[in-house]
């Protein structure tokens, strides 16, 4: 149970600090005058460093220990966060911001290099279930509690709502270092930088890129398409739902992970049936539409955690990390890329269908990649045996 919570609460944080941005940015944007483009930078920011910080995160699991590397990226974390709530100018706010995305970018590779010290084999996808159920909780929480819960309790300021919501990473931190016996720690210190020869670094991070893309690509345009369809008063219901959605995924994975994790066959389903979804999303109106979008959701969802969980038992302990930071790298630059293009053709356009067209168009491209996935477990390498 110890582990557990220490994983959960981990997992909260993955998302808590960068969610609860987008529901206070109208009152950042009033105070300090920024234009639409500097209000989605303070997401965007974020979601990039994801990217960019995971390399930073697999090289410090290589130096100190994936436990010592959580503890250091749950600080910065923390702190980035919290510094966002005392910036005097959007240069600054963005600047904390970015420092705020690279300690959540460096937790990312070290949970899953944490889970095969902490636990025992058969159960590794339980406890990458359990972690990701504290991320996407994360999201629902810090999307949906910000300003009905939070805001009210600092009489609307948006600053010590941020500081709120940053500073119990710190009591975490704290909690990182009870008591857990380590399992399979490596003789030697273990390579940091992504084996780009290792066919799962690519194919996985293209697969992580599929599934953040819908994710955070639907998110994003959801708003504009029902503006587009005269349907804007059904946004926030539609939100509700679309995040709720992650968080049942991740509550039936609690249940399935230890039977799905490593299943193929499964994870293709869900890859189609996403795209199918997406498709339903765009081709309808209303309701019918909004409950596609949900559907969508929840199956992208599943297969999030589906992908996270397979490094711990496809690699060996000492690779699990690099494995990990090479996904991420991959997955969130394109999570990053791929709705960005669309946005891009949707102003071409002037439609906002097809900024989803461009999402579904690389989810069909990269469905074949979950077919050719080689699900074996690699080698121990040399230096990680005694």
């Amino acid at each position: 149970m110890l582990i557990a919570g220490l994983l959960w609460l981990s997992g909260l944080y993955l998302r808590i600090p960068i969610l609860a941005a987008p529901a206070l940015a109208p009152f950042i944007a009033d105070e300090m005058a920024l234009t639409q483009a500097l209000v989605g930078a303070l997401t965007a920011v974020p979601v990039l460093m994801l990217a960019i910080g995971a390399m930073p995160g697999s090289l410090a699991i290589s130096r100190f220990g994936p436990r010592n590397t959580l503890a250091m990226a749950l600080l910065i974390a923390a702190l980035g966060s919290a510094a966002r709530g005392l910036s005097p100018d959007i240069l600054t706010l963005l600047a904390t911001s970015a420092v705020m995305g690279l300690g959540v970018a460096m937790m990312q590779p070290a949970l899953p290099a944490l889970l095969p010290r902490w636990l025992q084999p058969h159960h590794l996808a339980l406890g990458s279930a359990v972690y990701m159920n504290g991320m996407l909780m994360g999201e629902f929480i810090g999307a949906g509690l910000t300003l009905p819960v939070i805001m009210p309790m600092f009489d609307g300021n948006w600053r010590l709502t941020l500081l709120a919501w940053s500073l119990p990473a710190l009591v975490v931190v704290g909690l990182l270092y009870l008591p857990v016996r380590e399992r399979n720690r490596p003789v030697k210190r273990p390579a940091w930088l992504p084996d780009w020869r290792n066919p799962l670094t690519l194919r996985l991070g293209l697969l992580l890129g599929c599934s953040g893309s819908l994710f955070f690509g639907v998110n994003a345009y959801l708003g504009s398409l029902l503006a587009q369809r005269d349907e804007l008063a059904n946004l926030d219901n539609a939100l509700f739902w679309f995040n709720l959605a992650q968080v049942a995924a991740s509550l039936l994975m609690l249940l399935m992970a230890r039977r799905w994790v490593g299943r193929k066959s499964l994870l293709v389903i869900l890859i189609a049936a996403s795209l199918v979804f997406l498709t339903g999303v765009i081709m309808t109106e209303g309701w019918v539409s909004i409950l596609f979008a949900v559907a969508m959701s929840f199956t992208a969802g599943i297969q999030l955690i589906l992908l996270v969980a397979l490094p711990p038992l496809l690699s060996h302990s000492s690779d699990t990390g690099r494995l990990s930071a090479g996904n991420f790298t991959v997955g969130y630059t394109l999570s990053f890329v791929v709705p960005m293009t669309g946005g891009f053709v949707a102003d071409a356009t002037g439609d906002t269908r097809f900024a989803l067209g461009v999402i579904l168009a690389y989810g069909l491209l990269v469905l074949p990649v979950a077919w050719t996935l080689n699900l074996r477990r690699g080698k121990a390498p040399a230096e990680a045996m005694s």
